[in-house]
């Protein structure tokens, strides 16, 4: 894996892994939905036109991200481009939009007193976007194909 490689998040099949049908990969991520994960994955929009999107709202912090997803079957590879919107809806004058691999860890503190008297800086919420995207870059690889991060579009 190169430098560019690292920059954009890509990640390669262990080698010996057959890759399936864009079908197969299709399912695999959209399977990933259920009760118990915070995002979700879904057909693309028209407006869109990506193939898959999976998303994820975190109102703790005023958080929404995507990652848009194509796959492309000759290469057997899926290319990922990453969006965050930071603010809420009704301010998206002051709110905040970036593009490209989102890894920030986002955390919430509070200062309570400890037994010691003392005031001590406690996490009460955290929310790490490797929880979306670890899920769905594990579905691709178990897959045969290449998870492939792009910094200017699909």
């Amino acid at each position: 894996m190169g430098l560019f490689d690292k920059m954009t998040g890509t990640r390669h099949p262990d080698s010996g892994v057959a890759p399936r049908s864009a079908e197969e990969v299709r399912a695999a991520l959209l399977a990933l939905n259920g009760p118990d994960v915070r995002f979700s994955v879904r057909e693309d929009t028209s407006k869109e036109g990506v193939g898959l999107v999976a998303e994820c709202a975190v109102p703790e912090v005023r958080l929404t991200l995507k990652t848009r997803m194509r796959l492309v079957p000759a290469a057997h590879e899926v290319r990922t481009f990453d969006e965050r919107w930071e603010g809420s809806a009704l301010e998206l004058s002051r709110g905040q939009y970036s593009r490209g691999q989102v890894t920030t860890v986002y955390r919430k503190w509070t200062y309570e007193l400890g037994d010691d008297g003392r005031r001590h800086k406690v996490e009460t919420f955290r929310f790490d976007p490797a929880e979306m995207k670890d899920p769905l870059r594990a579905a691709v690889l178990d897959a045969g194909w290449t998870w492939r991060g792009v910094l200017f579009g699909l």
